[in-house]
């Protein structure tokens, strides 16, 4: 089509009923808006819908509504409950006619897995074209994709499954599609915090989002509550890469200014992440006893490549004679304190760093519940210890909230703060 306006907004339907359960996360939205974020369109309006011809039809003309360029994925399967063709079809008022080659196709794949008996006639569902579409060839599959085109904007319908579905996408962004982008692209940073509740950094930093909404380059920010954590997304739409970029690192730089230490990272790392970059970069070894997070810590500091340089040894220590075999928790300290208290956390990891001839301990002793508090010591309560050599040893004593696997990441989260709390003030 001749003299298009650029596309600049998106819209994603994500289809099928098993993204309503709780057994199926989608994450193609994810990589779509990724995607389109390359070539400055921006994603918005996200859906979820089922295996419903009646309900897609309904939330392909809201997302016609709000976006020039719908991208819908799934659907487009074979059987009875793929219907995305044809509520597409219906909505745009376009005829399906079966494609030939696309059944010739889909007959020699069949043929060639070494299937004995010949293609099911339903697979010719498959090769149902809209009038007018452009089909797009599926490398990995055998649901073609379609590309839709009239006045009113462009619709992508593209296969389901991932591996599928992103070779075909990064192709159009690179291709036809890149070149019907507006010529910027949409840049992201995210910076993270602990230590401080969502109101306190956003009443701190509301200054900052004033100042970068002024900008010759604005800076668009929002902020999220996260688990252990608060999150601020910035994002810049530009056409220079450079230019973006700079802008989000001057960005970064003010929000460390005006929130110093409590910012664990400017670049979307995790807490473990940080952590075992401090751990490397000072050439230090780390071993932990864990009670209440048994061995939640460790597993995270694990599922970082490379984590074998600097963890040397963990314990899970839930008895209390457990805490005096493997980490030398006096039992005189427990039955004094009791198993969760400041006293037994500090034992915990001043006897793990010295067993394991580390160079930090870390102890973690609380109650994640649902039962086992008490009024002096509530679910939640936990008590936290880093020992460094060379430095005091730091500990504290935390109420979280929440179920117990909220607890448990919580508690995790904190320790990880405290070791790296300790790191950067050496």
């Amino acid at each position: 089509m001749a003299d298009v306006k650029p596309l600049t907004r998106a819209a994603i339907l994500a289809v099928g009923s098993e993204l309503l359960t709780p057994s199926r996360i989608d994450t193609n939205s994810l990589f779509i808006t990724e995607q389109l974020n390359r070539i400055g369109i921006e994603v918005v309006l996200k859906l979820v819908v089922g295996d419903s011809r009646e309900e897609l039809a309904r939330a392909f003309q809201l997302a016609r509504s709000r976006a020039e360029l719908v991208v819908s994925c799934g659907g487009l399967g074979p059987t009875d409950d793929d219907v995305t063709r044809e509520a597409v079809a219906g909505v745009l008022g376009r005829p399906l006619a079966e494609d030939e080659a696309i059944t010739a196709q889909l007959r020699a794949r069949f043929a060639a897995r070494g299937f004995t008996t010949p293609m099911p006639e339903i697979n010719r569902r498959q090769a149902m074209v809209p009038k007018g579409a452009r089909v797009l060839e599926n490398t990995r599959g055998s649901a073609p994709g379609l590309w839709i085109e009239d006045e009113d904007g462009l619709t992508l319908l593209l296969p389901g499954p991932p591996r599928e579905l992103r070779p075909m996408l990064s192709s159009l962004v690179d291709g036809q599609l890149g070149t019907r982008s507006s010529g910027t692209s949409i840049s992201r940073r995210v910076i993270r915090v602990a230590g401080r509740i969502e109101s306190h950094v956003d009443e701190v930093l509301s200054p900052l989002y004033r100042e970068w909404e002024a900008l010759q380059v604005p800076i668009g920010a929002t902020i999220l509550a996260a688990l252990g954590q608060i999150e601020l997304h910035l994002s810049v739409r530009s056409a220079s890469r450079d230019e973006a970029d700079a802008a989000l690192e001057r960005a970064a730089a003010q929000v460390v200014e005006f929130l110093g230490a409590d910012v664990f990272t400017t670049r979307g790392l995790a807490m473990e992440q940080v952590v075992g970059d401090l751990l490397v970069d000072r050439n230090l070894r780390i071993a932990l006893a864990e009670s209440c997070t048994g061995g939640l810590i460790t597993s995270r500091l694990t599922d970082v490549p490379g984590s074998s340089r600097y963890v040397q040894q963990s314990v899970v220590v839930y008895s209390n004679e457990s805490k005096t075999d493997l980490a030398a928790v006096p039992p005189s300290l427990i039955a004094t304190h009791g198993a969760v208290s400041e006293e037994v956390a500090v034992a915990m990891a001043e006897g793990i760093r010295s067993r394991a001839a580390v160079d930090v301990g870390v102890g973690v002793t609380g109650i994640a519940g649902p039962g086992g508090g008490s009024a002096d010591k509530p679910v939640g309560t936990v008590a936290i210890a880093v020992a460094a050599s060379g430095s005091n040893t730091r500990s504290r004593v935390f109420r979280f909230t929440g179920e117990r696997e909220q607890i448990k990441f919580q508690a995790s989260q904190a320790a990880l703060d405290m070791v790296r709390r300790m790191l950067i003030s050496r």
